[in-house]
């Protein structure tokens, strides 16, 4: 239960860093915004790969493949049924203008949290279910890699509210109750786990697969969007190596 706490809280502590560099650059530059938006797609895209998927896969074994199928196709429909009926903004830096169906009479400051509302709660579900398995290497490594993105997306979450002429005092309580949504993420992955040891690969798959939508469907294509998209591959890439290379460490 102290590791849960100890994962939640480092997950939450890593964005409080990025929110206080944040306030620092106050600009992101749109170049710079999609190379550390693809170095953030990187991760996740590793995460999801080595820290859920993978340990999903072996839980299952053979005979079980239809659990991480399942899994997967869970958490991606699920994203898409919670990103279909809530309204947001799909620009999830919110520095670009869009329209929305549900959007018409909702603030674009509301849209824009929601929407990374949306990117913070599936990964806080990754992180914590992953300390139900014995082995908690994986928790690991998904807790170190998702702190390790939130520190440069804390940066870029910043930089809209200050533009749209959010105060600085309202712009930290946004970011901190944003923190605070992937806190509770944990915690709802980590008790799901509890529920049942024989679905436990299916719900890392679950997770994994949300985490997967979240960077195809969202990420990706924002970082491809402005003319940058090479330096955002290269940046995916890093992203990708750097969880690869913190695994081999922990």
């Amino acid at each position: 239960m102290s590791q849960v706490w100890t994962s939640a809280f480092g997950l939450c502590g890593a964005s409080v860093v990025g929110i206080l560099l944040g306030f620092l650059v106050k600009e992101v530059p749109h170049k710079w915004n999609d190379i550390i938006l693809g170095f953030c797609a990187g991760v996740m895209l590793s995460v999801a790969v080595l820290g859920l998927l993978v340990p999903s896969s072996e839980l299952a074994g053979a005979s079980g493949w239809w659990m991480v199928l399942a899994g997967v196709l869970g958490g991606a429909l699920f994203l898409n049924i919670i990103d279909f009926v809530t309204p947001h903004l799909h620009h999830i830096t919110g520095l670009d203008p869009e329209r929305h169906q549900h959007n018409t009479s909702i603030n674009k400051i509301l849209l824009f949290v929601m929407a990374i509302a949306i990117h913070k709660l599936p990964e806080g579900m990754a992180t914590g279910v992953g300390f139900n398995v014995d082995n908690l290497d994986n928790a690991w490594t998904v807790t170190f890699g998702i702190a390790l993105q939130n520190i440069p997306e804390g940066m870029v979450v910043i930089s809209p509210l200050l533009l749209a002429g959010v105060s600085r005092m309202r712009t930290l309580i946004i970011s901190l109750g944003i923190a605070i949504i992937e806190v509770a993420g944990v915690w709802i992955g980590y008790s799901l786990g509890v529920i049942s040891a024989f679905f436990l690969p299916v719900m890392l798959a679950f997770a994994g697969g949300a985490m997967l939508y979240v960077v195809s469907d969202e990420m990706i294509p924002e970082t491809h969007a402005h003319g940058y998209q090479k330096q955002a591959t290269y940046s995916l890439l890093l992203g990708f190596v750097a969880v690869l290379l913190l695994e081999n460490m922990v």
